[in-house]
């Protein structure tokens, strides 16, 4: 699934994901795009807010959804395989990055 980049041993978080990931983000993260996109229009528009608001929540959910995809791929994936190295250092960057994510 993911492994660490042979060209970034210094701060060991540089990752690689297979094509078939990466194509499957890039899709998504696309869509989401088109749904900013469609909001500056409905804006143009002069659409009725309640319209722009469910829009808006559109974008947030899909947002949210592809976060916690990543979230959940880098738990298993990147802090797994760092406790497995007992870098327990890994616990404390976990702390820090939902620190961040809740602010």
């Amino acid at each position: 699934m993911q492994a660490n980049c042979e060209n970034c041993k210094l701060c060991n978080k540089s990752v690689h994901r297979n094509m078939e990931e990466k194509d499957k983000l890039i899709k998504r993260l696309n869509i989401i795009e088109g749904q900013v996109r469609g909001l500056v229009g409905m804006l143009q528009e002069d659409r009725y807010c309640d319209d722009i608001l469910i829009q808006i929540s559109a974008v947030r959910n899909s947002l949210k959804s592809i976060g916690n995809e990543l979230l959940e791929s880098h738990l298993n994936g990147c802090i797994l395989n760092n406790i497995r190295d007992n870098n327990t250092g890994a616990i404390k960057d976990v702390f820090r990055l939902f620190e961040k994510l809740n602010k």
